[in-house]
C-alpha cells in the first residue's frame, strides 16, 4: 500500500480534471489543459467546516463567505477523499479538529492548491462521496456539502421484539425533526428547534421503552439530517406500528403560541397556518439537501386504489390518535388549535403507518422558548403525548401484539420496580390510580417492589 504524502498532488482522470462544479448562479467553466489546473484564486474564505456523523454516512460541510468552485474526487490506496477549492481558509481554521472523533474519517491534510486550497480526507474505507451546494439560510452562509457513503453497506432493519405470550411489542417511531445542516426554527438566544426536539424525542423514546408491550425507535438519534422519505422508510423498515414527528416550530408572528398536532391531508391545509407549517416543514428537504419530496411511483391503476385505501384508513386511525395526543396536551400547556390540523406534511405520507407531527411549542415566542428549552416543561409534553398514545393503542391494539392479547383478556400484569409510583404506572398504561386500586382491592398508593398487579386495560 503507498503511504499517503503530506498533501496528493496525484491528478484524477483526465474526465475528472476537466470538470469544476460552481454554486447556484455561477457559469459553469470547463479546463481543457491535460495537464494540472491553477485554479482561479477565490474571493470565497471558507470560515466553518463541521462533520455530521449519520448512521449511513457521513456529512462534511465548508461554510464560506461567498459561492465557490469546487472539485471532488476519490483515490485508493490508501482510500481518500479530495476537496479542492477556490477559495481561502480562515485564520485558524483547524479543519483536522472537526475531524476528530469522527469514525469513517482517519484524518484531514490541507495545502494550497493552483491558488485556492486543496483537502484530503483520509478514510477508513472505500468511500463514494456525493456533493452539493447549498444557498445561505439563517443561521448558515453559503455551504458545499460533501456526502461520504459507505460502498455496499446499509444499516440493517432490527429483529423483531417477542414479548411475553410470544407476542410481539407495539413499535412507536419517535422522530427528531430537522438536525444536522437544517436547524429548523431559530428561537430566543439561538435555541435551535432541532436541538430542543432530539432532547423531547429521546425523553419520548425512553417512556415507551419503559412502558411493558411498548418499543420505540428513534429516526434520528444525533445532530445530522436525515430526509423526509428516509425518514418514512426507516419507521417502515423498523416495522413502526406509529410514526410521531416532534417539532417545535416559528410562525410569521411572535405571539403564535401552543401546542397543535397533525395528520396528513390529501386534500388541502385545514387552516392557513397548517398550510404555511406544511409548506416551511417540506422545504426543509431543500436546506438539507436533497429536492423535493412525493409519492409519484404509484403508475399502475390498482395500485393507486389500493394506495388510497390505505391512505385513508391510516389518515382515520390518525386523526383518532391525534385527538387523544392532542387532549392529553391539553392538560399541560396551552393549546395552539383545539382540532387535530390537516396538512400535506411529506414526513407524514406513509400509505401503512398512522402517522402525527407534534408541534410542542412556537420557539419564535420568547416566552413559550424559555419553557420549550426546560427538561421539567420537556416531560410533561412528552408525558402527555405518550398517554394519548398508549391510551389510543389500548383500544384499538395492532393484530399479533401483547396488547391485542391483554385486551382479549381484559386485564395485564405487571411486576412493580425500583423507582415505580402507582400515580406513573397508571399514567403509563393510560388508566387510572382508582381502577388500578380497585382491580387489586388497594386502599391506598402504596406499593412494594416486585409485587405483582393488576392493569385494568378494557374501559
Amino acid at each position: 500500500m503507498k503511504p499517503a504524502s503530506p498533501v496528493d498532488a496525484t491528478l484524477p482522470s483526465l474526465a475528472e480534471r476537466l470538470r469544476w462544479h460552481m454554486a447556484p448562479g455561477m457559469a459553469w467553466l470547463c479546463c481543457v489543459a491535460a495537464t494540472a489546473v491553477t485554479l482561479p484564486a477565490g474571493a470565497a474564505v471558507v470560515e466553518r467546516v463541521r462533520m455530521h456523523e449519520a448512521p449511513e454516512h457521513t456529512r462534511v460541510v465548508f461554510e464560506s463567505t461567498g459561492p465557490v468552485l469546487y472539485r471532488v474526487f476519490k483515490l485508493s490506496d490508501p482510500d481518500r477523499v479530495v476537496v479542492d477549492l477556490n477559495a481561502s481558509l480562515a485564520d485558524g481554521l483547524d479543519i483536522g479538529k472537526a475531524a476528530r472523533g469522527h469514525k469513517r474519517i482517519a484524518s484531514v491534510r490541507t495545502a494550497p492548491r493552483g491558488g485556492g486550497r486543496r483537502v484530503v480526507l483520509d478514510m477508513a474505507g472505500d468511500f463514494e462521496p456525493k456533493h452539493f451546494t447549498l444557498d445561505p439560510v439563517s443561521p448558515y452562509g453559503h455551504r458545499l456539502v460533501v456526502d461520504l457513503f459507505e460502498e455496499g453497506r446499509a444499516e440493517p432493519p432490527s429483529p423483531p421484539v417477542q414479548s411475553r405470550a410470544g407476542k410481539r411489542d407495539v413499535i412507536i417511531a419517535v422522530d427528531a425533526g430537522h438536525g444536522g445542516e437544517d436547524p429548523g426554527a431559530v428561537g430566543a438566544h439561538g435555541l435551535y428547534e432541532k436541538t430542543v426536539v432530539l432532547q423531547m424525542s429521546r425523553k419520548l423514546a425512553s417512556l415507551f421503552n419503559d412502558t411493558p408491550g411498548y418499543r420505540a425507535v428513534l429516526v434520528r438519534k444525533g445532530d445530522y439530517y436525515i430526509p423526509l422519505r428516509r425518514r418514512v422508510e426507516i419507521a417502515r423498515r423498523e416495522r413502526a406500528d406509529m410514526f410521531i414527528s416532534m417539532h417545535a416550530d416559528a410562525f410569521k408572528s411572535p405571539a403564535a403560541s401552543g401546542a397543535s398536532v397533525y395528520a396528513l391531508s390529501q386534500r388541502g391545509a385545514s387552516s392557513e397556518t397548517a398550510r404555511w407549517l406544511a409548506e416551511k416543514e417540506n422545504r426543509s428537504d431543500l436546506i438539507g439537501g436533497v429536492g423535493n419530496v412525493s409519492l409519484d411511483d404509484k403508475d399502475d391503476v390498482l395500485a393507486q386504489v389500493l394506495l388510497d385505501l390505505s391512505m385513508d384508513a391510516n389518515l382515520a386511525a390518525s386523526l383518532e390518535v391525534g385527538e387523544t395526543v392532542l387532549k392529553k396536551l391539553g392538560g399541560v400547556t396551552k393549546l395552539h388549535s383545539r382540532k387535530v390540523g390537516q396538512a400535506g406534511f411529506a414526513v407524514l405520507k406513509s400509505p401503512d403507518i398512522p402517522s402525527l407531527l407534534v408541534e410542542t411549542g412556537y420557539i419564535s415566542n420568547p416566552r413559550e422558548a424559555r419553557r420549550l428549552s426546560q427538561a421539567d416543561h420537556q416531560r410533561k409534553l412528552v408525558r402527555a403525548i405518550h398517554a394519548g398514545v398508549t391510551e389510543y393503542m389500548r383500544n384499538s391494539p395492532p393484530a399479533g401484539t401483547l396488547l391485542a392479547a391483554q385486551q382479549a383478556s381484559g386485564e395485564l400484569r405487571y411486576v412493580v420496580e425500583r423507582g415505580d409510583t402507582l400515580s406513573e404506572i397508571a399514567e403509563r398504561h393510560g388508566t387510572s390510580m382508582a381502577r388500578i386500586q380497585r382491580a387489586n382491592g388497594m386502599r391506598g398508593d402504596r406499593i412494594r417492589v416486585g409485587q405483582v398487579i393488576v392493569i385494568p386495560v378494557r374501559s
